[in-house]
């Protein structure tokens, strides 16, 4: 190899690695697109009521209610930060390994229950809603792009808990 007096430095492996960056940064554009979908839609007004019914019936319900400042702060605040990830997630570094899976996971059940409730036209049998649910329309996003970052992860392996990304056998 000759070199001339613009010699290039080769990135170093862990830069230069085969990353899932764009399926990363879709399902981040997705999941802010649903976010907004929500609020225009009027999620909450079917969430807290829920998450109240399911409070009675079981104390021990996890979920909280929420006002729709509170709520939009902290989703917003979720994906900008999801979204800041995009250059880790393109470099494939392995501290973030774990989160593709779990973030697609999460994001694709997201987009069920929507779908699911659509069908349906309620949640629990008092709160009803006309159909389709609010946050229906930005589902299928949720579903392609939960699906890409799950494929770009080397799908069907375990790759929840080993999610690395999928390299070609040439």
């Amino acid at each position: 190899m000759s070199t001339t007096g613009n010699s290039l430095r080769q990135a170093p492996a862990s830069l230069s690695a085969s990353g899932f960056g764009s399926p990363w940064f879709a399902l981040c554009v997705a999941f802010g697109l649903h976010i907004l979908d929500e609020a225009i839609t009027g999620f909450l007004a079917v969430y807290n009521p829920t998450v109240t019914i399911l409070r009675e019936r079981w104390e021990w319900f996890p979920m909280p209610t929420y006002d729709f400042r509170g709520w939009l702060t902290g989703l917003i605040v979720a994906c900008t930060l999801l979204l800041c990830l995009t250059p880790v997630a393109a470099r494939g570094m392995r501290g973030l390994w774990p989160w593709p899976g779990f973030f697609a996971i999460v994001m694709f059940l997201n987009g069920v229950g929507h779908t699911l409730f659509s069908i349906l036209g309620r949640i629990v049998s008092p709160v009803t809603f006309p159909r389709p649910a609010p946050g229906f329309y930005s589902s299928p996003l949720l579903f392609a792009a939960s699906l890409w970052l799950m494929i770009n992860c080397g799908a069907p392996r375990v790759w929840i808990f080993n999610c690395q990304p999928a390299t070609s056998s040439t």
